[in-house]
């Protein structure tokens, strides 16, 4: 996170998002950060990010063609972002404009919070800024980019990588992903949860779930995991086991297993327990202070184990989540 970003969300402040597009930039990238950064949110009640683009060339033409991008602000605005997404582009053994390379280097000297979608990840290690860091790609990249750039270390079968003020995610829907974690990381999971409903969009994927997920189409009965999730959901302070979640599906937990594999890319235990951690905070956002009953109530256990999982998972024990994001003590 840049510095002092969280601490400007909780005063008040606006953190500034802006995005950098560059000749042939993938517009669903930037669609993703438009849709979870740039847009209104009069359901939250406030605004959470100052939202802008910018190019180094008065017109710039997007990827294949499809259009024209004008009247956006030149490069100058990348020095003033707290959180700075870069360029991602299909042609990925093209370099970079240095002009933007230039940008990004400054943007990390101070600081900024760095994010690459997709290919993004190219133009960071470019820029010399991935450097013994851990990121990601898409996929398909993953050979050119462990050739071009051997000193970065790249996770090619992850959604996306936190690595602090560095965050990349891999191709296309990935980019939704990223973008929502950083909403959760700026300003917690209720109001993450709300971003992710106007989306119409899972709230929380963790970015350890595998980037190629086979999705066959069901045989006859339908196999999909929706009314066992939903049931799971409603259930998250009960004692459930990967056994009741399969005996509530009708089939055998190595079934089950093979079906969230299938269908979500993770295991049942790993999904509970995700889903366990959100609740959690949403407690805690809502003001209760008592960690034990937050665990008890999220299905956690004891305040032992929720701290221990939360810390893995937001990165801060329970105590600095409420300082955070907890309501204002007046």
């Amino acid at each position: 996170m840049a510095k002092g970003s969280s601490q400007a969300a909780r005063a008040g402040g606006v953190h500034r998002v802006v995005v950098i597009v560059d000749e042939n930039s993938n517009p669903f990238e930037l669609g993703c950060a438009t849709e979870v950064f740039g847009l209104r949110r009069p359901e939250i009640g406030r605004e959470l990010y100052d939202f802008k683009v910018c190019s180094p060339e008065p017109r710039t033409l997007m990827r294949d063609g499809f259009f024209t991008l004008t009247e956006v602000a030149d490069l100058e605005a990348a020095d003033a972002a707290d959180t700075l997404i870069v360029p991602n582009r299909p042609d990925v053994e093209v370099p970079r404009r240095p002009a933007v390379l230039d940008a990004v280097r400054r943007a990390h000297a101070r600081g900024t919070r760095l994010v690459g979608f997709c290919s993004g990840a190219f133009t960071l290690a470019e820029a010399g800024v991935l450097d013994g860091r851990r990121a990601t790609a898409h996929w398909q990249w993953a050979d050119s980019f462990r050739a071009r750039f051997p000193s970065v270390h790249l996770e090619p079968d992850v959604l996306f990588v936190d690595d602090g003020d560095i965050l990349t995610a891999a191709g296309s829907a990935a980019a939704l992903d990223l973008g929502l974690h950083i909403v959760r990381r700026d300003y917690g999971a209720e109001v993450a949860n709300s971003v992710s409903r106007r989306l119409v969009f899972a709230a929380h994927r963790d970015g350890g779930q595998r980037q190629f997920v086979e999705r066959p189409m069901p045989d006859l009965p339908d196999e999909s995991l929706a009314p066992v999730l939903a049931w799971a959901q409603e259930r998250l302070d009960a004692p459930l086991t990967v056994s009741d979640l399969a005996a509530r599906a009708a089939v055998s937990p190595a079934t089950l297993h093979r079906r969230f594999r299938a269908q979500l890319g993770t295991t049942p235990l790993t999904w509970l327990t995700g889903e366990r951690l959100a609740l959690a905070c949403r407690l805690i956002e809502r003001g209760e202070s008592r960690f034990e009953v937050v665990a008890r109530r999220s299905g956690l256990g004891t305040a032992a184990n929720l701290r221990t999982l939360m810390r893995r998972d937001t990165g801060i024990t329970p105590s600095a989540y409420k300082r955070r994001f907890g309501p204002e003590v007046n």
